[in-house]
């Protein structure tokens, strides 16, 4: 049986892993989870990224926004803006049965990689989906001054992504809890005993980072380099969803393939790359990769799985 460990954050991944369980054995795969992105709002324990891959791969997914439940409700979200409560951040009613559940469970005592598990196969799905740690990480961002400030704000991420929308200068991003953190149980087996490790197109500042964060994981992925294929998440210098471009910019990286690239060459041995950037190929194997070009978009889970299947090639 073929084994594939796959780093993930956010949508990019759901959408590689859907198309990856049609190419492999769904038990042959592990999906080693962003949990930087994890906040807790109303009393609950959120996963945002952690919910995105069980939907996504379950078919459960909304297509259109790429997160959440497909043909969900909002009665709770509109009760509460009645009485003035947080909804900036929208929870469906049926996706609120999820936080519920991983809140009663972790206030048991179960560790996130426990119920993440128990939400896993009650959506019926044989891959293995683990959070990077059970240890609390938080992604912190430094935004700049507002009126009468001095020096920047660090807000979390969040705050960043979805009620400023991502449209507010980053100058610092930082992984809170992160070198304090240990690797969920089965996270670094994964990474060192698969046959494949697959870097998911997803933002390597804020997906991908918060992985690396965790103490043991970047180690795991370096020491089997040649091994891992990286896949970019840009696409003709553009993310196609969410702020990876505009990140890699104002951290003071390239905006491009190339950019990407030169964040990956340390841990990967390969890069993919999509047809529209071709000509950057050469400048991608002169950061030290192979290059592969072919098709990257992922409109649905057969062109992912087409995807995984050239990854999976190499």
């Amino acid at each position: 049986m073929t084994s594939v460990a796959v780093l993930c954050g956010g949508v990019g991944a759901a959408r590689l892993l859907a198309g990856l369980v049609r190419t492999v054995p769904p038990a042959g795969v592990t999906a080693v989870v962003n949990t930087g992105d994890d906040m807790e709002l109303h009393g609950l324990a959120i996963s945002p990224d952690l919910d995105t891959v069980v939907y996504t791969v379950a078919g459960a997914v909304d297509p259109q926004r790429g997160w959440g439940l497909r043909d969900e409700t909002w009665n709770a979200m509109a009760a509460l803006e009645r009485y003035g409560g947080a909804t900036w951040f929208s929870l469906g009613d049926r996706d609120l049965a999820t936080h519920l559940y991983r809140t009663q469970r972790m206030r048991e005592g179960a560790p996130l990689s426990t119920v993440t598990g128990e939400i896993a196969r009650a959506w019926g799905l044989e891959l293995t989906v683990l959070p990077v740690t059970d240890d609390r990480v938080r992604t912190m961002l430094t935004i700049a001054p507002e009126a009468g400030e001095e020096g920047g704000r660090e807000i979390g991420f969040q705050d960043y992504f979805v009620a400023r929308r991502h449209a507010v200068p980053v100058s610092r991003v930082r992984f809170a809890g992160a070198d304090e953190a240990r690797p969920a149980p089965g996270v670094l087996e994964a990474l060192t005993g698969a046959d494949a490790v697959i870097i998911a197109p997803s933002n390597p500042i804020v997906s991908i980072g918060p992985l690396l964060a965790v103490p043991g994981v970047r180690e795991a992925v370096a020491g089997r380099r040649e091994s891992v294929v990286a896949i970019s998440p840009l696409v003709g210098g553009r993310a196609l969803k969410g702020p990876a471009d505009r990140l890699m910019r104002e951290l003071g990286h390239e905006d491009s393939v190339v950019g990407v690239a030169r964040l990956y060459a340390p841990l990967a041995g390969t890069l993919v790359i999509d047809r529209a950037d071709a000509e950057l190929a050469d400048e991608v194997r002169a950061a030290g990769l192979r290059c592969v070009v072919t098709d990257t978009i992922m409109r649905g889970p057969a062109e992912a799985a087409a995807l995984c299947g050239v990854a999976l090639g190499l």
